[in-house]
């Protein structure tokens, strides 16, 4: 399998989804980007079994394929080159990764694509439209009551609860009361 893309293009996109990955996860497969080659998309997740995030980018590509990439290595890797095309060549066999630019060779070991958890779909899909400035003020305006206890994960986050005229956000941090705003849609 083999596809180019731009480094800066891709270094781009891979540093705006690589907060989601942890450096000691739980499945030690979630260090790492899967890739999915679809001829001319590269579909990119990053997961750490709570949160998932994608990402699809343009490549030029004619083949169809899937590997999980090591994330910090990789990033590493294009941070260091000059924005330029990289032709990256997968061996299906031994799951090696090939990265090819005017600066040199590059090699990296990645994984079989099919150990990377599924992205769990959506079965309820229900959207709402809120401007950007009340969810963040909504957001701001709760986000102090949380946790940042991590043995607690469920108290390090805000609630929110969205129905068709209005959305609730509620936080706690399980000692100090519970904080909520209500937000008319």
């Amino acid at each position: 399998m083999k596809f180019i893309v731009n480094s800066s293009y891709l270094l781009k996109q891979l540093s705006q989804i690589n907060g989601v990955i942890t450096t000691n996860p739980v499945v030690p497969i979630l260090e790492n980007f899967l890739f999915e080659i679809d001829k001319n998309t590269l579909t990119v997740t990053a997961s750490d079994l709570q949160t998932s995030m994608i990402t699809e980018i343009t490549i030029e590509s004619k083949e169809k394929g899937n590997i999980a990439v090591p994330a910090r290595i990789l990033l590493d890797t294009l941070k260091n080159l000059p924005d330029q095309p990289v032709t990256f060549s997968i061996d299906d066999s031994t799951y090696s990764i090939e990265l090819s630019s005017d600066n040199g060779r590059y090699k990296l070991a990645g994984e079989n694509a099919t150990d990377f958890p599924k992205v769990p779909s959506v079965s309820n899909d229900f959207s709402a439209m809120v401007s950007s400035d009340v969810l963040a003020r909504a957001v701001n305006n709760t986000i102090f009551a949380t946790s940042s206890d991590e043995l607690r994960p469920a108290m390090t986050g805000v609630y929110v609860n969205l129905s068709e005229k209005n959305a609730t956000f509620v936080a706690t941090d399980g000692c100090t009361g519970l904080f909520g705003i209500f937000v008319p849609m």
